[in-house]
């Protein structure tokens, strides 16, 4: 759930949101050792009185700060690329479901057992929790089931999102993107 002030990711529902919170913890890791050694070495730097001036090449040095940053990036982009192609994997979709961005509104429509299509709209006063996030007509997918969810726009380019999944997806006119999921539990 969002709430005011968060700085930190919302709860994930579903696999491909685990794997990116960890991955979020992972670089974060790559990044806070990154810092520590600079500083170690700034502050070794600053302290230490021995001063060599006629050092002209290095071969030992060199080699070592080529390939420590080549170690560091492939360590953030394997795990980064695993995701990558994580979230465009779809496996047989049991039900798919077709989002088309309007401006001001989404129209969804669940076409695999019968047509069923509805209009969502933004509700302007809400005395929910959920002030300008909250609409007329919610958007129901299913738990613990493969779901496809098609997007396009019938206007400008627009953004679907649904954070605790872990799904952004761009709407563009004339053209269908597609993203699948699972989700682990109900939720709003």
């Amino acid at each position: 759930m969002s709430l005011n002030h968060q700085i930190n990711f919302q709860d994930a529902n579903s696999p491909i949101m685990e794997h990116m919170i960890s991955f979020h913890d992972h670089a974060m890791m790559v990044i806070i050792m990154i810092i520590s050694s600079i500083i170690y070495m700034l502050s070794f730097m600053l302290n230490n009185k021995m001063i060599d001036r006629f050092l002209v090449e290095n071969q030992t040095i060199e080699i070592i700060w080529t390939v420590i940053p080549v170690f560091m990036l492939l360590f953030l982009a394997i795990p980064s690329l695993k995701i990558l192609y994580l979230t465009d994997e779809s496996n047989q979709p049991l039900i798919s479901i077709k989002t088309i961005g309007h401006q001001w509104y989404w129209s969804y429509e669940y076409d695999d057992f019968k047509s069923i299509s509805f209009d969502s709209f933004m509700l302007n006063d809400s005395n929910e929790s959920f002030r300008l996030l909250d609409v007329d007509n919610r958007l129901i997918l299913p738990i613990k089931t493969q779901t496809r969810i098609l997007v396009s726009s019938s206007d400008v380019i627009h953004s679907f999102a649904l954070p605790t999944l872990g799904i952004k997806v761009d709407g563009v006119p004339g053209r269908i993107n597609q993203i699948s999921t699972i989700i682990n539990r109900p939720g709003i």
